[in-house]
């Protein structure tokens, strides 16, 4: 499973030129049980616009901490794999990681 913490932002600008990633992300609310599946190209970013209320959705749920993430060289990649983590089968995957 991958996470990420406030201490690795630093990290993740430290992606070599050239080179374009996109992620498919768990975000958890801190003060509530729900979940948010998404994808993004600058996750950092994203967590920050969700926490500031940015998806007008799930704003009640603020504030955020990212609890899972994969990282993809294609949007088309990255999409796939949200829908996976938004079907049935995917949940279960889940759950198997989050807990």
């Amino acid at each position: 499973m991958d996470s990420i913490s406030d201490s690795d932002s630093e990290d993740a600008g430290s992606i070599p030129a050239g080179i374009t990633c996109f992620y498919t992300y768990v975000i958890k609310s801190v003060n509530f049980s729900f979940y948010y599946k998404g994808h993004c190209r600058n996750l950092i970013e994203r967590l920050r616009q969700h926490n500031a209320g940015h998806t007008l959705s799930i704003r009640k749920y603020v504030p955020f901490q990212i609890a899972y993430f994969e990282e993809f060289s294609t949007k088309e990649q990255a999409i796939k794999r949200e829908k996976y983590f938004k079907s049935a089968a995917g949940r279960r995957f889940l759950k198997s990681k989050l807990i």
